[in-house]
């Protein structure tokens, strides 16, 4: 079988795959000529030094970044959709996000999610501060999200465990609460549930803006909105 011509893309992809499966400490020049049956010098013809395969590597990050678009035939709909694939992409390449963040390439990387949110808040009538503060409120939700599941999984063995922790006096007496704070966390639906409530007060806050003529009340919510969304999750019976 012929060998597949190497080229610049290739490169990347197969460094891209190194990085993100074992951090950028294992992507060695000459582990990267392995993983891709060549000679270190082509890998230099093609991309230049190591820095240099970093540098397009950061590049090629942020523009994937920059791929996201909204789904939904709501405004509320839509955020929710940018947000969810916000948070995974971040979680897919967390080493390359990282690099990407000590060139200070982080505020151009979010632009496209912050312009893609932008687009929606105006859609759904937010302006000026109030737009401004949907679009950073979802940013640093799923920021700060990504940043907890991270630290989660990467923590040492808890003792004593959330388990052993929440009993029934450390939860007010309110067996069904201990029992929901000793189980495992459903990350996904965490997310969701806190996601759509966030959406729901932030574009309901333009709604009540543009009746009163100013600045609306967090937390004021119009239920027709919510009940409207189709992917708000549902809880199982066991919980």
């Amino acid at each position: 079988m012929a060998r597949t011509a190497l080229t610049g893309e290739k490169i990347l992809t197969t460094a891209a795959r190194l990085v993100r499966a074992h951090g950028p400490r294992a992507l060695t020049m000459r582990r990267l000529a392995t993983e891709l049956g060549t000679a270190v010098t082509s890998i230099y013809w093609h991309v230049g030094n190591r820095e240099s395969l970093l540098d397009a590597l950061v590049e090629r990050t942020v523009q994937e970044m920059g791929e996201i678009r909204p789904t939904g035939r709501t405004p509320h709909a839509r955020i929710v959709s940018v947000a969810r694939a916000l948070r995974t992409a971040l979680r897919e390449r967390p080493h390359l996000i990282a690099m990407v963040h000590e060139r200070g390439l982080t505020e151009r990387m979010f632009l496209p999610a912050q312009q893609a949110l932008l687009h929606e808040a105006h859609a759904a009538g937010l302006r000026g501060e109030l737009a401004a503060e949907a679009v950073r409120a979802v940013q640093f939700q799923v920021v700060g999200f990504v940043l907890i599941e991270r630290n989660r999984e990467r923590s040492p063995e808890q003792h004593p465990s959330e388990g052993e922790l929440w009993d029934s006096p450390t939860a007010g007496h309110d067996p069904a609460l201990a029992r929901a704070l000793a189980a495992p966390v459903d990350t996904e639906r965490l997310f969701l549930v806190s996601l759509h409530a966030l959406v729901a007060s932030l574009l309901a806050a333009g709604d009540t803006g543009r009746a009163d003529g100013g600045r609306a009340e967090p937390g004021r919510t119009d239920p027709g909105r919510a009940a409207a969304e189709t992917d708000w999750p549902s809880r199982s019976p066991a919980s």
